[in-house]
């Protein structure tokens, strides 16, 4: 990593620029800075994970339109999606905070409801990201256990507590690594960017050489045959589709969390948003491509398969029993479960007192340097959404369902708040000019019509057994949320007042009760 950004002879004066850009945010320096631009790209890439976001969302796209809902729904959604991209990246260059999103919103929203407007994306956007890492622990437990009833030839049939109980060691496995500190976790990101074109450059090569001629697909069938295996019209069911690419690309201000970690923050965080979110897109859509030529023309049969998982039974189709196990075991361990980026949004919502266990969060580990309370709350409250598996395939689908929604709430209020707010909008390095406003426009209303589109259940005409229950949770979110804020004397109206300056006017009081309360462990 020797780019002219990174040479030794500017490092402090990058460090000094960036303390100096946090410090007008109204925050002090408390994380080490040691990402630079390569490793924070190979964060926000690993998260990304395209092969592994794939595997786990392709049982939500093969049902709504077939080979085209892969190929057409991930290339027509990644349009959209790289708008959000371009938005986020320039409020991410004019101010790189790990609030990132609540800050943007009490920045730029009207005084009259920049407080409870700020409070919501907060909130959204932390259970948008336990959301995403339940998900995921969910989809790899399921994986995991896979690769068990695939070694028994399907003998072995996991329960559901059987899955929770991998899902509840995964998730203190990847809460040890989150809890690392941030120098090693910056280190680790080039080996995890290898790994990961590694483990997708030989799908690419491979599933085409090894797959036999009866599951090839012809070109017509791979670019234009449309299964729609729901109840609802094929239009509708084609934007269903896009569930798999905006899960997949649900984590782009990853890198806007650890922004406090990162040198030279308000170049290299846009950076990171759109060069992620653009090799999420393009590649993503490769494999997408590469999975309609080489899967087989019947996808029902790849949805009914015995093991239940539609990547399983393309790997098998195409490489047996023991390259299938091979491939996928490499899919399973170079999964990259994001507790980094949720702990970050946590500490940056504790440091201003929002949360309610704040005064236990708001701590720096004294061995680490990183705050490992936040990794733990958010491993716990994890946990806590995990049991939804219980509940059977329906709510489970609602988790990844209520990630994106609970995402694209938070996302669209600093955007909106930015345009229609009413304050001045002080851009970045990073800024579109003319272009700003229209990409804004576009991306504000692909979210609130994705939004609407995910809260919809499986099938018109919905049963308890179909219903989508993300509207009920993520409603059920938003009502608590709101009913903390208002709560009569002790709720957040009463004393949340935004984002907390813990600079200093003077060395002799700190700025925030918080502050006073930061202690290390």
């Amino acid at each position: 990593m020797s780019s002219t950004e990174d040479a030794p002879v500017t490092t402090k004066a990058k460090m000094s620029s960036d303390e100096e850009l946090l410090a007008s945010l109204g925050y002090r320096q408390e994380l080490k800075r040691d990402f630079s631009l390569l490793q924070l790209l190979g964060l926000g890439f690993s998260i990304t994970g395209v092969v592994q976001s794939i595997t786990s969302v392709l049982v939500y796209a093969l049902p709504y339109g077939g080979a085209v809902g892969l190929v057409w729904g991930w290339g027509t959604c990644s349009v959209f999606v790289m708008t959000i991209a371009f938005a986020m990246a320039e409020l991410a260059s004019s101010a790189p905070t790990s609030g990132g999103l609540y800050y943007w919103t009490f920045k730029y929203s009207s005084p009259r409801y920049r407080k409870v407007a700020s409070w919501v994306v907060g909130y959204t956007n932390s259970v948008g990201y336990i959301a995403g890492v339940s998900g995921l622990e969910f989809a790899l437990s399921i994986q995991t256990l896979a690769a068990v009833s695939i070694g028994t030839d399907g003998i072995y049939i996991p329960t559901s507590g059987q899955t929770f109980g991998v899902f509840c060691g995964l998730l203190l496995l990847h809460s040890l690594v989150a809890s690392l500190a941030t120098s090693t976790l910056a280190k680790i990101q080039p080996y995890s960017i290898a790994l990961n074109i590694l483990l997708f450059v030989a799908l690419l090569i491979a599933l085409p050489v090894a797959t036999p001629s009866e599951f090839k697909n012809s070109a017509p069938f791979a670019f234009g045959n449309f299964k729609n295996l729901s109840l609802w019209p094929s239009g509708f069911a084609f934007m269903l589709s896009w569930l798999a690419p905006a899960w997949t690309m649900g984590a782009m201000d990853a890198g806007v969390h650890i922004s406090e970690e990162v040198k030279n923050a308000n170049l290299n965080v846009p950076r990171t948003i759109i060069v992620s979110t653009a090799l999420g897109c393009v590649l993503g859509w490769a494999l997408n491509i590469t999975l309609a030529f080489n899967m087989g023309p019947d996808s029902a049969a790849i949805l009914s398969d015995p093991v239940g998982q539609p990547m399983v039974t393309i790997l098998l189709n195409s490489f047996g029993k023991r390259g299938a196990l091979v491939v996928w075991s490499f899919i399973i361990l170079t999964v990259y479960v994001n507790l980094v980026t949720v702990s970050r949004q946590t500490f940056a919502l504790s440091r201003d007192g929002a949360l309610p266990p704040s005064r236990y969060l708001y701590k720096i580990n004294r061995t680490t340097g990183t705050p490992v309370n936040c990794v733990i709350f958010c491993a716990f409250c994890a946990m806590l959404l995990g049991l939804l598996t219980f509940a059977g395939p329906v709510a489970i689908a609602a988790i990844f369902s209520m990630g994106v929604v609970c995402q694209y709430i938070s996302y669209s209020l600093p955007i909106a708040a930015r345009f229609f707010g009413g304050s001045t909008f002080v851009p970045g390095p990073f800024y579109m000019g003319k272009l700003s406003a229209p990409v804004g426009y576009v991306a504000l209303l692909f979210m609130a019509f994705m939004v609407l589109v995910l809260l919809f259940p499986t099938n018109p005409g919905p049963t308890s057994a179909d219903m989508n229950y993300s509207v009920a949770v993520v409603g059920g979110i938003i009502s608590l949320c709101l009913t903390y804020y208002f709560f009569p004397v002790y709720g957040g109206r009463y004393w949340f007042t935004g984002p907390v300056k813990t600079t200093r006017a003077t060395d002799s009081k700190p700025d925030s009760l918080y502050e006073k309360e930061m202690i290390t462990n």
